[in-house]
């Protein structure tokens, strides 16, 4: 039996992969959007696995995979003897035995890596607190369709140095484009914990209007994460002037775009003048969730497809 492929980690894939899989997300969603069956999952089953609660997470995979002709089914750890202390190891060996794919949304990355390490079947990162890979699988298909390819743009990061933030970096050394990241004191990028090859992609600067001077994208993500919520008031105070607002939009490339990875909190991370305006594609952002994890889906199970799957 060959190893299975996982997509834990944005640096799993290369770029010639990550051409293919834009190319391949823009097949499957123009389908989608000529209501046109793409089955090629026919009779395949995803499992999804949650610790951290999901809108975005659960809906996109659970729906790209039914559209893809296969069936998905939610396990919340709460309800499964994995929240009951059952070893990661051993639920990873019976759950991969009943399923072809499996999808977990959890804390700590070493949960994901024990999981897949004992896996028979494709793993995908859903989210974990170190790296969330395919948010920004969406997030660069959405740039390109916006604006075309992302090498050689400038992506300016402004908040807390979070998973999301983490995953941009690695992208950047993937498919060679800069970001510039600006955090308050003691939010800084640790390059270990965001898991950098070291290329020089990424540049941590102080003052957020100087990151996003002559940006292609400016983008940003809550202030308090997922398991921070009591350090909330003195996020609340140190992030103050680390608002995405019109006078640091202004400042960007004139056809700049906005993103978010939502849900977001209007008058916190990004004004409402900023989400709501213009140059914001966070719908799009949303949407492309979808398509870019059932391509992600379809090349795990299948690889790379020659011409149409009906």
């Amino acid at each position: 039996m060959n190893a299975p492929r996982h997509y834990l980690q944005f640096k799993d894939f290369s770029r010639a992969e990550y051409d293919y899989l834009f190319s391949r997300t823009r097949w499957i969603k123009d389908r989608f959007k000529r209501y046109e069956p793409h089955h090629p999952l026919f009779d395949r089953t995803l499992v999804m696995i949650f610790e951290k609660a999901s809108t975005r997470t659960r809906l996109s995979f659970e729906a790209g995979m039914q559209q893809l002709g296969g069936s998905a089914i939610y396990l919340n750890t709460r309800d499964s003897q994995l929240g009951r202390g059952e070893p990661v190891e051993d639920a990873a060996q019976v759950i991969s035995r009943m399923s072809d794919i499996v999808m977990i949304r959890t804390f700590e990355q070493s949960i994901i890596e024990r999981f897949a390490e004992y896996s028979r079947v494709p793993v995908i990162n859903g989210l974990t607190n170190e790296y969330h890979p395919c948010q920004i699988l969406a997030d660069i298909f959405t740039f390109i369709e916006h604006r075309g390819p992302i090498q050689g743009k400038t992506v300016a990061w402004v908040g807390d140095s979070n998973n999301v933030c983490n995953t941009w970096l690695q992208a950047a050394e993937v498919l060679d484009f800069q970001v510039r990241v600006s955090t308050p004191p003691g939010y800084e990028v640790e390059p270990e914990r965001a898991g950098l090859y070291g290329t020089g992609n990424f540049v941590q600067l102080d003052d957020p209007m100087e990151a996003c001077r002559g940006a292609d994208l400016v983008t940003t993500d809550v202030w308090t994460s997922m398991g921070f919520e009591a350090e909330n008031e003195e996020r609340m105070r140190d992030f103050a002037d680390w608002q995405v607002d019109a006078d640091m939009m202004k400042v960007a490339n004139p056809g700049a775009v906005f993103m978010h990875c939502l849900p977001a909190h209007r008058g916190e991370e990004v004004s409402a003048e900023v989400i709501d305006g213009p140059q914001s594609v966070v719908w799009d952002e949303a949407e492309n969730r979808l398509h870019v994890q059932k391509a992600l889906m379809e090349f795990l199970l299948l690889g790379k497809i020659d011409g149409d799957c009906a």
